[in-house]
């Protein structure tokens, strides 16, 4: 961390009261019996960290672990029961869908009194206006009253706005969720263009793979605690791990129709083994058990690395391999010539489940290899190219 960080968080917790009266009469009638009953939820606790200029930080957990509390505490929407916050520098902020709009407003006045809560002038909204307007691509409607815009008209407005103001810290809060393909492209086409910059952004997102991609620091939160505060690989594997663990526990007290057992990995010669030279051929194996006659099932494999990273992913129904109806135990096998990645640690997910509908049976991270490879080239394939220049 440098002495000067752009964003300090100290030792910062949040508390909210729930109460459970269904209205202000029924609070102000039942006062006493209602302090009573009232329960004291502490969305964050004793939160301590800090960002230096020029930082991506994400922030990753489950529904409820604070993420967004936390956010919206850095940017001053909220404010902490206990600790502090210190920022310094202009900041942007996209916390929920259409913050900052009044909907009886058009989309054009709504510009100008968003872009002057984030801190621009008239003038400066003027000179801004046009390219506002071009990047959210809703030209059309910008003299429509936004209470008639769709979510993703929304978010177009409000991220158009935000990126012009100049930030020097940008927040965002899954927002970009909302918008389509060819828009959230484009917004994070922006983002990088902001980290080249060396702008401050601090995302929330439930989108791991965006979080492995774009930031270069990783917060994990569960149930208001920091418990992980480092590399994006490290923060997105124990995330996976945790809600692998309970997966697995919901599921073994669910019953089956059908279960995996046995899973394996195996060489060219259908011998186990845990580690594979670069080149060489793999098979996975497993065991299915019906507990009655399945007509309508498939069965299927996603191979990840140690980050969790999906390497490839693959499925009886999308090799059209037709399967008759299961009674009893099978085994399953999937063999693959080779196995062109890099050296390292990868994992097997398993599952069997029917060609549509949700799964019968799955197993994360079912069983582990080691993969030995000479490779440098950076990624996860390891390919050997055929280089020519004419």
């Amino acid at each position: 961390m440098s002495s000067n960080p752009v964003i300090r968080v100290t030792d910062v917790s949040k508390k909210f009261v729930i109460r459970k009266d269904k209205s202000l009469k029924e609070r102000l009638v039942n006062a006493r019996r209602s302090k009573e009953h009232a329960e004291t939820f502490w969305a964050l606790k004793n939160i301590g960290l800090e960002v230096d200029p020029g930082h991506t930080l994400g922030l990753i957990g489950g529904n409820g672990s604070g993420k967004s509390t936390l956010l919206k505490i850095i940017g001053g929407i909220l404010t902490p029961t206990t600790g502090y916050v210190e920022r310094r520098g202009r900041l942007a902020a996209l916390l929920e869908l259409g913050a900052g709009f009044h909907g009886d407003l058009t989309g054009r006045e709504n510009v100008y009194l968003n872009a002057s809560i984030l801190g621009l002038t008239r003038a400066q909204t003027d000179r801004y206006f046009d390219s506002i307007v071009d990047f959210s691509g809703i030209e059309q409607f910008i003299d429509t009253q936004v209470k008639f815009y769709s979510s993703g008209m929304y978010v177009r407005l409000a991220f158009a706005v935000a990126i012009h103001v100049d930030p020097e810290i940008l927040l965002v809060d899954e927002v970009l969720a909302v918008g389509d393909e060819p828009f959230q492209r484009k917004c994070l086409d922006r983002i990088k263009q902001f980290q080249q910059d060396g702008r401050t952004i601090i995302l929330v997102t439930h989108s791991l793979e965006q979080v492995r991609q774009m930031c270069d620091r990783v917060v994990l939160l569960e149930s208001g605690n920091l418990v992980v505060d480092g590399s994006p690989a490290e923060a997105v594997r124990h995330f996976r791990e945790v809600n692998s663990e309970l997966d697995q526990q919901e599921q073994a007290q669910r019953p089956h129709l059908l279960t995996i057992s046995n899973p394996r990995t195996v060489g060219s010669d259908g011998v186990s083994r845990q580690n594979y030279p670069a080149g060489t051929g793999i098979g996975v194996e497993f065991e299915v058990t019906a507990e009655r006659e399945v007509a309508d099932w498939a069965a299927g494999v996603a191979l990840t690395d140690a980050s969790g990273l999906l390497v490839y992913g693959t499925n009886t129904v999308l090799q059209n391999v037709a399967l008759a109806p299961i009674s009893g135990t099978r085994t399953v096998r999937f063999r693959f010539d080779q196995l062109p990645v890099a050296d390292g640690q990868y994992f097997l997910d398993l599952a069997v489940h029917p060609k549509t509908g949700p799964n019968y049976h799955r197993i994360d991270r079912a069983v582990s290899f080691q993969v030995e490879n000479e490779s440098t080239d950076p990624g996860v394939l390891a390919l050997t190219p055929k280089i020519e220049i004419e």
